[in-house]
């Protein structure tokens, strides 16, 4: 038996689809802000976000035609963002280290973490976000924001499922550090 979720039919992409200028405008509105915030949380400097944004939209009214009701608008356009937002950092090198390509082991890996450090305040969690290195804070943004799961993640980032899960582990113990030193900048 197969099981299928009907997605709800946008008027406002259906009006795009026709060719309505105003609709193309109110779709820009109603996601925009979103879409910048998915990007910033990613990419980590305003104008890349800026940037991503103006390219995803472009591409998505490019290709509105292609939009099936698969997913709702949002989360298409959202998967438009988080891959250009990816394809930026790999453009600027993103360090992301394999783990099964590594040689030596980390051991402060095996430490565990406190995790009542993260009762901060959502701001102050932001904010260290924005300190981690590239690599971390996209793995960190897909996985806790975005709520993508960590196999999809690596494969999105062309990393194995264990250095997400490594990577994501080290970004929680340096944000706990970051927190704890209150180098909040």
């Amino acid at each position: 038996m197969e099981l299928t979720a009907t997605i709800a039919y946008d008027e406002l992409v259906e009006r795009c689809k026709q060719g309505d200028s105003l609709g193309y405008s109110q779709l820009y509105n109603k996601y925009a802000k979103a879409m910048f915030n998915t990007s910033l949380r990613i990419v980590n400097n305003v104008g890349d976000a800026e940037d991503i944004l103006q390219e995803s939209f472009v591409d998505a009214f490019r290709h509105l035609e292609d939009f099936r009701y698969k997913s709702t608008f949002g989360a298409w356009l959202k998967r438009i963002v988080i891959n250009k937002s990816i394809t930026l950092l790999r453009k600027k090198k993103m360090q992301l280290v394999d783990i099964e390509t590594t040689q030596v082991a980390d051991r402060g890996d095996a430490d565990s973490v406190d995790e009542t450090a993260f009762q901060y305040k959502v701001d102050e969690v932001r904010k260290a976000i924005q300190q981690l290195p590239d690599g971390y804070r996209a793995v960190v943004s897909l996985y806790l924001l975005e709520e993508i799961p960590q196999e999809e993640i690596g494969t999105m980032l062309g990393i194995s499922h264990n250095t997400v899960r490594t990577q994501y582990h080290r970004a929680k113990q340096k944000l706990v550090n970051i927190l704890k030193e209150g180098g909040l900048s």
